[in-house]
């Protein structure tokens, strides 16, 4: 069945402000250059046909690590981008794109070693293979950022609310597919741009997420459930009052999240203030402070 497309401009569109669904959207880490690593083991295994049985062993072994290095690259990329795009961040516990150039170099070697059953080449293939997948693709973030001081216990705590929470978001996401309406599937990008926003606030400061709890558990958790509910009754017979509804449910969600954020960065603001003002009492007794 056609959809129709349109926008603020179009016949019939809406008088209001636009949606834009690109407001909020990630940029995709894994781009060309990382796909095409996909490409070399589906080479390797078309020639292995053709080499014995040993060759065709080799090649497909070789074929099999290729694959598995490039997609260690893909998720190595996706978990640096997660890094860099957070203030506080722990180093990858798996240093996948270490090991995708390892398992390129060892793929590519056990490849030289079918054509040429010596030690020299298939080495030096493989160390050059590695060296330059490493000069590509770089090495994954091998330090933590912005964790000193940090209490490491409520940070991983907060890092499974948050995890709960996106799951919570990716739901939401596939359930208004069923809409199949451009506007709504923007509008609930729009709420998810506003919920993600305070995620990250509990991310940088764990001890927020004792206030924040209901907004990633419950709040989020209705949301989802009205979602679920909203594209099963809009694709079966669409209702203008139930997407009213459902718009003025995002709104207020959406007005509530970034309200609790505002919360949470005033009282971040006001124990700072008071942790100044307990220094300056302090230095102003030993005599050091401004007078």
């Amino acid at each position: 069945m056609a959809q129709r497309f349109g926008g603020k401009h179009s016949p019939g569109g809406a008088s209001g402000p636009e949606l834009n669904d690109w407001q909020g959207a990630r940029v995709e880490p894994a781009g060309l250059r990382a796909n095409l690593m996909f490409l070399p083991p589906v080479i390797l295994t078309a020639f292995s046909f053709g080499g014995g049985a040993s060759g065709l062993t080799l090649g497909l072994a070789g074929a099999a690590v290729l694959m598995l290095g490039a997609w260690l690259l893909r998720e190595g990329l996706r978990a640096e981008a997660e890094y860099q795009s957070r203030k506080l961040a722990r180093r990858p516990a798996m240093p996948r794109k270490i090991a995708a150039a390892l398992c390129s170099g060892l793929g590519i070697a056990l490849a030289a070693y079918a054509g040429d059953p010596g030690v020299v080449a298939p080495v030096l293939f493989g160390l050059l293979t590695g060296g330059l997948h490493i000069a590509a693709f770089g090495i994954d973030p091998m330090t933590d950022k912005g964790m000193e001081g940090v209490d490491t216990f409520q940070q991983d705590r907060a890092a499974r609310a948050v995890a709960e929470a996106e799951a919570t978001l990716k739901a939401m996401s596939d359930a208004i597919l069923r809409a199949n309406d451009r506007k709504l599937e923007a509008r609930v990008k729009q709420f998810q741009t506003a919920a993600r926003a305070l995620f990250r606030s509990v991310e940088e400061d764990p001890r927020d997420l004792t206030g924040a709890r209901k907004y990633l558990t419950v709040y989020l958790t209705g949301a989802r459930d009205a979602t679920v509910k909203f594209a099963d009754l809009h694709a079966r017979t669409p209702d203008p009052q139930a997407q009213a509804d459902y718009e003025a449910l995002l709104d207020d969600l959406e007005q509530n999240f970034a309200a609790q954020k505002a919360r949470m960065l005033l009282d971040d603001k006001t124990d700072l203030d008071v942790e100044i003002e307990v220094l300056r009492d302090r230095l102003q007794r030993e005599g050091v402070g401004r007078r």
